[in-house]
């Protein structure tokens, strides 16, 4: 437990962050699940659907600063190509 005034405000914002990168991590998870399902379900328009979506988002996540602008230009390039693989 903290002590000090500083250590009892740094636990307080430690609470916020974790919540609110679990919240985004789930998120993330989701929105890449559900381009990987509709790959596998060889549906085209759901795969791009999904991935417009998940461009939009992961991008959304950079401005945040939840991610790093090279790790989500990855990730959509990753579900890009998948995606163009049922092409």
């Amino acid at each position: 437990m903290a002590n000090h005034k500083s250590a009892e405000k740094r636990a307080r914002q430690t609470i916020k962050k974790t919540e609110r990168n679990r919240f985004y991590r789930t998120r993330l998870k989701n929105i890449t699940k559900a381009v990987r399902v509709a790959v596998e379900n060889n549906d085209k328009n759901a795969a791009n659907e999904a991935l417009k979506i998940a461009n939009k988002s992961i991008h959304a996540m950079v401005s945040r600063g939840f991610l790093k602008k090279q790790t989500a230009s990855r990730r959509v390039s990753r579900l890009a190509l998948l995606v163009n693989k049922i092409a």
